[in-house]
């Protein structure tokens, strides 16, 4: 045995381990809640703005959106938006084209601004922290995608709709007239009413020619070429040009058609009121294609019918065009 190593009869008696005694603990008291911190004197006004921008703004852009959506209810030089007042039915539809094509482009303005101002006030700079940055919003993505493809067969339908009644061709017009275009003025032959002798190009009937204006000559818009037309009547127009080519313009028709050698050109117009107006070749066709004006007459039929007999009875008595 290790002289070193302690025996258990000189260790001494062994004491029982009593267990630390911890003191017990308490509930910690609820911590009050603290009071709602009062906004800042100097940014109340800017909050009461920011509360009437938001309450106000979506109901200007639905009074706005109203008033753009009225404005062909009464037609007025400002609803018009440049163009003239139409005298015919296919004018009209051309006219509520273009006015529909102003309204859509207000409405996606309106958006777009809207959102434009509503980002600079409500998400201006306010300090040096920068804001939180995404990648990609798909959603919207999506959105800007498909809103477009949406706007543009809209757009479609209806230019095409419209296209088709302004070119269609009803099998039984009421008044057919033949155009004659040339350097520099117009022939107009009215062949369901014939004659004897026809001064026209080709065809046979009524034929009304005319000179050349000149703005030397007096009174010159009496000697010009003259088309007249019964309103509320289907008149078909068959252009035809005798040399280069022209264009067929009356301003209120809201619509030209070209006038090609060789390749007849047809198109119908219904009128609606009358009145005096004068044509002209929109085609740069010579020296003198300003010179090259015709005027035209719409009348009611009461007055067509009597004045077309009137020239059917005077050529046929003298033997050619008036």
């Amino acid at each position: 045995m290790s002289p070193h190593r302690i025996t258990p009869s000189q260790r001494g008696p062994r004491h029982p381990v009593r267990p630390l005694a911890l003191p017990a603990r308490t509930a910690r008291p609820a911590r009050p809640a603290r009071p709602a911190r009062a906004a800042h004197p100097s940014r109340r006004p800017r909050l009461a703005r920011s509360l009437r921008v938001r309450r106000w703004g979506p109901r200007a852009l639905l009074v706005g959106g109203l008033v753009l959506a009225t404005t062909g209810c009464q037609s007025t030089a400002l609803t018009r938006l440049g163009f003239p007042p139409p005298v015919t039915k296919q004018g009209q539809v051309t006219l509520n084209l273009w006015q529909g094509g102003w309204i859509a482009a207000f409405c996606v303005g309106i958006v777009v601004w809207g959102m434009v101002v509503w980002s600079v006030l409500f998400y201006r700079r306010r300090g040096d922290r920068v804001p939180h940055q995404v990648r990609y919003n798909l959603p919207i993505e999506i959105l800007y995608t498909v809103i477009p493809f949406i706007m543009i067969g809209v757009f479609f339908y209806f230019t095409a709709r419209d296209e088709n009644y302004i070119d269609r061709l009803p099998p039984h017009p009421d008044v057919v007239v033949n155009v004659y275009g040339f350097q520099w003025s117009w022939a107009f032959q009215y062949p369901q009413y014939p004659v004897k002798n026809n001064q026209c190009p080709s065809g046979s009937g009524v034929c009304e020619v005319g000179q050349m204006w000149n703005p030397a000559t007096p009174s010159m818009d009496s000697q010009l070429p003259l088309l007249e037309i019964p309103e509320h009547e289907t008149v078909r127009f068959n252009l035809v040009s005798l040399d280069v080519i022209h264009s067929f313009w009356i301003v209120p028709f809201e619509f030209k058609r070209d006038v090609i050698p060789e390749h007849p050109n047809h198109f119908e117009v219904t009128p609606t009121r009358t009145g005096t107006f004068i044509g002209r070749c929109s085609e740069l066709c010579g020296v003198y294609h300003s010179r090259m004006l015709f005027r035209v007459k719409i009348v009611t039929p009461a007055q067509f019918r009597t004045w077309i007999a009137g020239q059917q009875a005077l050529q046929n008595a003298s033997g050619g065009a008036q």
